[in-house]
């Protein structure tokens, strides 16, 4: 593919609108829908919402960092742009599948590249039932939440809380407890990426529990559901040397 048509979307903040008009200016700008590739300007946060927006298109999308963090975002460098696409490693994700279920009874499903994450919405901690693959693992888990994290997804809010770091080619899920209270010495499991997963909220009109897929979150949930979306595939595009494996790996080593 020459990666001749290009579309360019970026952030809502001045360096990332600034380099949106200079890459349009040489290399023009074409739909999601038309183009060979997208590439992203911003930050990761503008990096997961792209991936959201875009998941059905099936498109390579290549980030390049215009915000803060940019753990999934390639330097910024508006030189060579279909050249460096071509040349670029590509990386496939599938993104976690949430099925929430409210109080009221009503389903909402909503996907997660990073991870999926159960908090305490109240004062009081949450008091939570852990099911993998029809069998209860943890019968009470009271803590501030817990989380489902994906390789990619790994490095986030997950790390944050003293999950595992997962390679990508691991194929295993992250299970993370988040200020875990009971049990005492719980620090989570490591889950092949086809466990199928189901939180049960326990006590939940006292301790009342909100879920989390990346940007989609649901409030006053009393059971949740995790499975990989096998189905969906998400391609990234890294500078050679510079891939999402190596930053990952990188991350284990950062004192």
């Amino acid at each position: 593919m020459d990666y001749s048509k290009i579309a360019f979307l970026a952030d809502r903040n001045e360096g990332a609108s600034s380099a949106l008009e200079e890459l349009t200016a040489r290399y023009g700008n074409v739909e999601p829908a038309e183009a060979d590739a997208i590439v992203a300007l911003g930050g990761d946060g503008f990096m997961l919402r792209t991936l959201h927006r875009h998941m059905t298109l099936e498109k390579p999308i290549y980030g390049m960092n215009k915000g803060t963090v940019g753990f999934l975002m390639n330097n910024f460098n508006p030189d060579g742009v279909p050249e460096r696409l071509r040349e670029a490693e590509s990386v496939t994700l599938h993104p976690l599948r949430m099925k929430a279920v409210r109080e009221s009874g009503t389903e909402q499903t909503a996907l997660a590249i990073n991870e999926v994450s159960l908090l305490r919405q109240s004062r009081q901690a949450a008091k939570v039932r852990i099911w993998i693959d029809g069998r209860v693992r943890v019968e009470e888990l009271i803590c501030d939440g817990v989380l489902v994290a994906t390789p990619a997804g790994s490095t986030a809010y997950n790390l944050s809380a003293h999950g595992s770091i997962l390679p990508l080619g691991s194929n295993v899920l992250a299970l993370t407890p988040i200020s875990a209270y009971r049990p005492r010495r719980w620090r989570g499991a490591l889950l092949h990426r086809e466990a199928a997963v189901k939180f049960e909220i326990l006590d939940h009109y006292k301790r009342p529990v909100s879920a989390t897929a990346d940007l989609t979150e649901v409030r006053d949930v009393v059971e949740v559901e995790v499975n990989e979306a096998k189905d969906i595939a998400l391609r990234l595009l890294f500078d050679k040397g510079h891939s999402l494996e190596e930053r990952i790996l990188n991350e284990q080593f950062i004192p």
